[in-house]
């Protein structure tokens, strides 16, 4: 199994702190249609005759049986099994697409060029080149004068003229879609839209992704976590019956030796009062961010968790997802920074999680 200490990061500055879409963004999207340019992601390309053969040996989950009419979620590991990247993957003609958080997908790129060797593959960073644009609410019919067909199940891929059409997971009981074609035609085909369709923040996304309870890996949680410990086995980006990847062994272990003690979860922090050991200008807003860690009111010395991702709430204040330890969530309270930061409210996954009885 291919194994490197070489670092995935393209961007380390701090991670940003989650910004707030006005309210009438917010209204466009739960009551009627919006869409959003999502410069937060990054596109990698991959071709050849081995392509996804050699995907398959580095991902999480099954690439070579991935059909043009299909999308699928994966991780890419490090030897120790912790991610360094979550994407979505899917074939686009003779090309395998990967969307990756835009900070990492430089990293990503370069990594796995390292490894194809002898294979009849190459990747590059097609970011420049596509546009990414996410829409959620009542948007079918406006995206039916772009597309001959729309797709009709989760993850299923449709592919025209104008590039690949996406349905992903609802999230806020609305239909979402991603869009992913050339940036001069999608721009193009958009500015037709606007007529029918509110132009809202890319922040938005950040925030149905978040109630989706789908993770992205960015650089502030950068091999933080084994897939499971952010739901990645519930939510199908990984397949245990496929062969070796970077830390497989150690995922499968994760998965087959026992209880799984750390889940995703995800919470909702106020944002008026300030985080415990941050500056005194730093509100709790600003510091729910990917990294910050977790106390529980029963223990003050070690954290419980990790933000994971984290977005301005519809009403005010963050919503989040949280990596934590089950127990914690027994009893007691968990805060945010430290045992006396602001605390979290925890609310209901969109999915059911395994028993961990």
């Amino acid at each position: 199994m291919n194994a490197t200490n070489a670092p995935v990061s393209s961007d380390t500055a701090s991670p940003r702190a989650p910004s707030q879409p006005a309210s009438a963004e917010f209204d466009a999207v739960l009551s009627r249609g919006a869409f959003m340019t999502l410069d937060q992601f990054g596109v990698i390309d991959a071709v050849g005759d081995d392509a996804a053969s050699f995907l398959h040996g580095q991902l999480t989950n099954d690439v070579q049986h991935l059909d043009a009419a299909s999308a699928r979620l994966a991780g890419y590991c490090s030897p120790k099994g912790r991610l360094l990247a979550s994407m979505l993957m899917w074939r686009a003609a003779d090309v395998i697409r990967l969307l990756v958080s835009k900070e990492l997908t430089a990293g990503v790129q370069k990594r796995l060029s390292m490894f194809v060797l002898r294979a009849k593959a190459k990747l590059a960073d097609a970011t420049d080149s596509v546009a990414v644009v996410g829409f959620a609410g009542d948007v079918r019919t406006a995206l039916a004068r772009v597309f001959d067909a729309l797709p009709d199940g989760v993850h299923v891929h449709v592919a025209g003229p104008a590039g690949s059409l996406i349905r992903v997971p609802d999230a806020a009981s609305r239909p979402r879609y991603l869009w992913i074609g050339p940036k001069a035609l999608v721009q193009a085909r958009l500015a037709a839209l606007e007529g029918e369709l509110a132009r809202v923040s890319p922040a938005l996304w950040d925030w149905l992704d978040i109630h989706a309870g789908e993770p992205r890996i960015t650089q502030g949680v950068l091999e933080q976590f084994v897939p499971q410990m952010v739901n990645f086995d519930v939510i199908g980006g990984i397949n245990f019956r496929k062969g070796c990847y970077p830390g497989q062994e150690i995922v499968a272990r994760s998965q087959y030796r026992g209880t799984i003690k750390r889940r995703m979860a995800l919470a909702h922090v106020a944002s008026a009062t300030p985080a415990a050991g941050l500056a005194a200008d730093d509100s709790a807003g600003s510091a729910v961010r990917p990294g910050v860690e977790l106390f529980h009111s029963g223990d003050a010395s070690q954290p419980c968790g990790m933000v994971v991702n984290a977005a301005a709430a519809a009403e005010g204040g963050i919503d989040l997802l949280a990596e934590i330890k089950l127990a914690a969530l027994d009893g007691g309270t968990v805060h945010l920074g430290a045992a006396d930061g602001p605390p979290l409210v925890f609310q209901p996954l969109p999915y059911a999680l395994p028993s961990e009885a």
